[in-house]
């Protein structure tokens, strides 16, 4: 089977880097997004829960049918990899985004009180007394958000990037060795979800210990 990694460790790479660019796109959008609709104006909260739902409530395989071949029509091209980046990771900030907003309302009310009462800026509160409890909370579902982008990355063969998914069925169609390459897919999807799976119960039990130190 070693004859059949190489065209699939190349279809690997280009996998992880839609995750890797989808991840980062991910990550800014679902702080402002999670932020955005617990703000008390509606010129914040209205454009961020329509965001949120627009994303959550459309299949993500449309969405990049969307960007790749519809918005050609009205004069905006992206090339195959952006479009993947760009919708992944529009799609994935919009389910993080609730992570983050349920994270930031499980923090006690009466901490938000106690900084108010020490004249604690909005802003200040925020970032010193929120978001350090909040993003404990968070990591565990990110975690699984960032599994589940990693196997959504497999849409994009459909938009003709020649990812993991599409390098497989490339070689399955010259080889017809179907058992042995999608056993090898299988593989390489699993040991990557575990790399992401210990990653972040490494940075949970750094975060754990950093705030025990400060305890």
């Amino acid at each position: 089977m070693l004859d059949l990694l190489p065209p699939l460790l190349q279809g690997l790479q280009v996998t992880l880097k839609v995750t890797a660019g989808a991840a980062l796109l991910a990550i800014p959008l679902a702080l402002l997004a999670g932020l955005g609709r617990l703000a008390p104006w509606r010129a914040l909260s209205w454009p961020a829960a329509c965001y949120v739902e627009l994303f959550r409530g459309t299949s993500a395989l449309v969405q990049l049918f969307w960007a790749y071949y519809v918005l050609p029509l009205f004069g905006l091209s992206l090339s195959a990899m952006t479009a993947g980046i760009v919708v992944l990771g529009l799609n994935a900030g919009a389910y993080a985004a609730e992570v983050v907003r349920g994270a930031v309302q499980g923090v006690p009310r009466g901490q938000r009180e106690a900084a108010k009462a020490l004249n604690f800026t909005p802003a200040h509160t925020l970032r010193r007394i929120v978001l350090p409890q909040a993003v404990a909370a968070m990591l565990p579902p990110a975690g699984n958000l960032a599994i589940e982008l990693l196997k959504n990355t497999a849409l994009v063969s459909l938009i003709t990037i020649a990812d993991l998914t599409f390098r497989a069925q490339l070689l399955r169609a010259d080889t017809l060795r179907t058992v042995e390459i999608f056993g090898l897919v299988l593989a390489l999807y699993f040991l990557v979800a575990l790399c992401i799976t210990g990653g972040m119960r490494l940075m949970e039990r750094r975060l754990a210990r950093r705030r025990g130190e400060r305890a």
